[in-house]
């Protein structure tokens, strides 16, 4: 799926300092309530001056299902990102699109994560990734708080053998920990490279990806 993405990108100058750091995803919030949320006017030019070999993933909280079909396709997205409570037959429902499924985990044994993805490969509509962040009441995602990452170390296996990608809290200081740890396929950051909220900084971006990118040189995923 991608490797490192920058998630809550707000501009164009955002893109390229994406771009230019190394990144291979970026992501476009389309959470009303989030600090960085862009509408589609706004996506629709950041999509445009988005490079070609970097993903473009949408990220939606509790979106109705044409919202979400109608907004991948007005801005091309490569892969929808669910951050939300959207039950397992809602991916059945977005036959076409690539889905990423974000888990905002708090059992320190992936129960949640493990039954989920049950009921997904009962309809028959296991999601192509699986994102893990942390679990903070009442917020879906941003929120800067770490996710566990020994569970994923004992508990690998609830994730029905998707790719992993996570999330939660990583930033250029603590990255190459997560991945030497959890060995995810791919990560995840917003304010782990940012100067304030909403803000992000070239120079956090660059060693966010070079700290990654040295950590799996010696860490391959699983």
């Amino acid at each position: 799926m991608f490797r490192i993405k920058f998630c809550g990108i707000t501009s164009v100058a955002d893109v390229a300092a994406a771009a230019a750091a190394g990144a291979d995803a970026v992501g476009l919030n389309f959470y009303e309530k989030s600090p960085r949320s862009v509408d589609l006017d706004t996506a629709r030019l950041i999509s445009d001056a988005v490079p070609s070999g970097i993903l473009r993933i949408g990220v939606f909280v509790n979106a109705g299902v044409d919202v979400v079909r109608h907004t991948s396709d007005a801005i091309g997205l490569d892969a929808v990102q669910l951050h939300g409570d959207e039950p397992a037959a809602f991916i059945g429902r977005l036959n076409g699109l690539r889905v990423i499924r974000a888990f905002r985990a708090r059992d320190p044994d992936l129960s949640s994560v493990r039954t989920y993805l049950e009921q997904c490969r009962q309809l028959d509509c296991l999601p192509d990734a699986v994102l893990v962040d942390a679990y903070q009441p009442g917020q879906y995602g941003g929120t800067g708080h770490v996710a566990n990452w020994q569970a994923l170390v004992e508990h690998r296996d609830a994730l029905a053998g998707l790719p992993l990608l996570l999330a939660g809290g990583l930033t250029a200081e603590n990255v190459a920990q997560a991945i030497s740890l959890a060995r995810p396929d791919g990560v995840d950051t917003a304010s782990g490279v940012e100067s304030d909220v909403a803000r992000k900084d070239p120079e956090k971006m660059r060693q966010f990806v070079s700290e990654a990118q040295l950590a799996w040189a010696t860490n391959p995923a699983k």
